[in-house]
């Protein structure tokens, strides 16, 4: 027989579960979308502007603008895969999602991010060679190269992730249907699980520290070869120029993984210190600020960007 939540306290395989946001909040969620509204606009517009110049403009066709442009279609897919649901949970109160739609968002945000963190890696590696081997650079660094590397990084993420709803899905008996978050987090999902979730802690564990740490350590070593070429330089001004070619890179780093190392360490170690309202605010920010920052970033710092989006503006401005 079926067990219900009416007559017991598990349940067999949920049609849907339901997003409550972020729990001890109640009706003041509402405000929360005057913050994350504006960001997942941002993260529209910003990205699909990037987008869009990198398109038009052949001048920009080049590896450096191809991992941005890629940067920039990670942004939008990650922005979207939680801004919606968050918004309507937000603004309306619990919403339901069904149990595949759960699952189907719990791979595409953690897929989304593996790719984000690895794209990230790229770039660095990217700006080691423009500073370190700037005679080789159009030699090492091709299109086709970067299309590769594009390739490889969302094989990678959908061969590491797809694990997580599987994972999940091999459970058939749930605490409750209530998620307390505001998306299909893996560990929040797993959390209502009637079982054994070893698996599912180890897992999640190991690929925290297998993606973001081995990126980290990338992108680490990276700068560590730029700033070793960048000391060695002879005057001020060349040295000042070498590390402004990486500024806009290395805001685009901070953005992404220091609300994402505070989200996951108040996860991990946190339990007891920072009250579980304020991780799923953080949680929520590390995945939509970044998208909506990024393209900030990159249009007002990067020159050819900069340029090109004037001209845009100016051009259609003298048509009126």
């Amino acid at each position: 027989m079926v067990e219900t939540p009416q007559s017991n306290s598990t349940f067999l395989y949920p049609t849907f579960f339901l997003l409550t946001g972020i729990p001890g909040l109640g009706g003041a969620q509402a405000w929360l979308t005057m913050v994350f509204g504006p960001m997942y606009l941002l993260a529209l517009l910003g990205n699909g502007a990037l987008l869009a110049v990198i398109q038009i403009d052949s001048t920009l066709h080049q590896p450096m603008f191809l991992l941005l442009a890629t940067l920039a279609a990670t942004d939008l897919g990650l922005a979207t895969s939680i801004a919606p649901g968050l918004l309507a949970v937000l603004w309306f109160g619990p919403q339901p999602v069904p149990y595949t739609a759960c699952l189907v968002q719990m791979f595409f945000v953690h897929a989304l991010t593996a790719v984000e963190s690895g794209v990230l890696l790229a770039m660095a590696c990217d700006r080691a060679v423009a500073v370190g081997r700037p005679l080789h650079y159009s030699i090492l660094v091709t299109k086709a190269r970067v299309g590769y590397a594009a390739l490889a990084l969302i094989l990678k993420a959908v061969a590491i992730v797809v694990p997580f709803p599987l994972l999940v899905a091999r459970f058939e008996h749930f605490h409750a249907k209530t998620i307390h978050h505001a998306y299909c987090a893996h560990m929040a999902v797993v959390e209502l699980v009637v079982g054994n979730t070893r698996v599912n802690n180890l897992y999640g564990l190991a690929l925290s520290l297998a993606v973001s740490g081995v990126d980290i350590l990338g992108i680490s070593g990276s700068y560590g070869l730029i700033a070793h070429t960048v000391l060695r330089l002879p005057t001020r001004e060349a040295r000042a120029k070498a590390f402004g070619t990486c500024s806009s890179h290395i805001c685009v780093i901070l953005a992404f993984y220091v609300p994402g190392l505070f989200s996951y360490l108040t996860h991990r170690f946190g339990h007891h210190t920072v009250p579980k309202p304020v991780h799923i605010l953080f949680s929520n920010i590390y995945l939509l600020l970044p998208p909506a920052l990024n393209p900030l970033i990159y249009g007002a710092r990067t020159k050819q960007i900069r340029d090109r989006l004037l001209e845009t503006f100016t051009f259609k401005k003298s048509q009126f």
